[in-house]
């Protein structure tokens, strides 16, 4: 028998402290998309790679990249694991109503057309609900820049989301999780488009894209 590749699945966490609530978030939609990987697929019995990159251990690198143009080792390795997964995971902190400059400084180091394609999770922390609107005004557009394609569930755990169920009106932070882990796994998987469904058109024999209106229509805020 031939060895399959096995998927890929690279998340990158921006948290500076240590125990991380970033990478806490990270492990667990890491978590969540292997769990799915692992039950949807369909004939093939493919492994799954899950692969965390804390970026605090490669702060001083990327600096260093930033002003010398040559990235060491360790970090042209993260670059690569991250342009090479079959899915991404994104989480960081919230800082001054958005992303941490280390994970923004990270990304910068990715090559804009690296990522083309590529499915992805958004997701973030902080202390309170109120800065949940980072994930649509800032990294979705950072995304979107470097072509990737962003699942429509976006996670952000604020503090008292932690332990939480939810209620009768919103959604529990696990619950957010294991349907972003379940988008980004049918996306990796090649069943959907930035997580929507496919549906028939008119000039389309196969598959075509639920437009844009109605993704939007369709697409809750977390």
């Amino acid at each position: 028998m031939f060895a399959t590749t096995p998927l890929r699945v690279v998340a990158v966490s921006a948290g500076l402290s240590q125990p991380s609530s970033t990478r806490l978030l990270a492990d667990r939609l890491a978590a969540a998309t292997r769990e799915r990987l692992m039950a949807e697929q369909d004939r093939e019995d493919r492994d799954v790679e899950v692969r965390v990159i804390e970026l605090r251990d490669l702060a001083v690198d990327i600096a260093n990249h930033l002003v010398s143009g040559f990235p060491s080792a360790g970090l042209r390795e993260a670059i690569d694991a991250v342009t090479e997964a079959d899915g991404l995971i994104a989480v960081t902190p919230v800082f001054t109503a958005s992303y941490s400059g280390l994970f923004k400084s990270f990304f910068d180091l990715i090559d804009h057309t690296a990522l083309t394609g590529t499915p992805v999770v958004i997701a973030a922390t902080g202390g309170t609900a109120r800065h949940s609107l980072v994930l649509e005004h800032a990294l979705r557009p950072l995304f979107a820049y470097l072509r990737a394609v962003t699942v429509p569930t976006s996670v952000y755990a604020a503090s008292e989301d932690w332990g939480s169920s939810g209620d009768e009106y919103t959604e529990g932070l696990p619950s957010r999780i294991r349907r972003a882990g379940g988008e980004l796994a049918s996306a990796v998987l090649g069943r959907t488009v930035s997580g929507a469904s496919r549906t028939p058109g008119l000039d389309d024999g196969e598959d075509a894209i639920v437009p844009f209106e109605q993704q939007l229509a369709d697409l809750r805020l977390d």
